[in-house]
């Protein structure tokens, strides 16, 4: 009798703590607009000028979500390496739904702006709750070169 062996490699590196942000969001609906303060405030600080108007779109719409229809505590994060990954994380289970509002509707328009805005989204759950994501491709001229994330070493 055989037995089938398989043997798994993988390459992983770290991210430096640079490219990454982190804040809590409070479930105060005026945190929305300071959540697209801080991060209009990082993409510039990382050279990212041209994604600030999309990503504080995405931003809006999950941090909004969030505080509309999930548990505290909630978490945004940035992450900046070859796209521009944004985070919000809660601790409800509940998964989130794409759904195509009516022409009077008032709401419902959300994650479909989102996927529309990303190259992909999507959620996972997490032993707490879960976390939604939305992946962005960096505007041309804008890779990861300008803080070294072109290599892989």
């Amino acid at each position: 009798m055989l037995d089938d062996v398989a043997l798994l490699l993988a390459r992983t590196r770290a991210l430096d703590a640079a490219h990454v942000a982190t804040w809590d969001v409070p479930a105060d609906p005026a945190w929305v607009a300071r959540s697209r303060r801080n991060v209009t405030q990082r993409l510039t600080e990382w050279g990212l000028d041209e994604a600030v108007f999309t990503t504080e779109l995405v931003v809006s719409e999950l941090v909004t979500n969030a505080i509309r229809h999930a548990v505290p505590p909630i978490q945004l994060r940035l992450i900046h390496d070859h796209s521009l990954i944004c985070e919000v994380t809660d601790s409800s289970s509940t998964a989130p739904h794409m759904r195509r509002a009516r022409t009077f509707d008032e709401g419902g328009r959300g994650l479909l702006l989102v996927a529309r805005l990303s190259q992909r989204w999507g959620s996972r759950q997490t032993a707490e709750g879960k976390t939604i994501w939305s992946e962005q491709t960096l505007p041309v001229g804008l890779p990861g070169d300008l803080l070294g994330l072109d290599r892989l070493d």
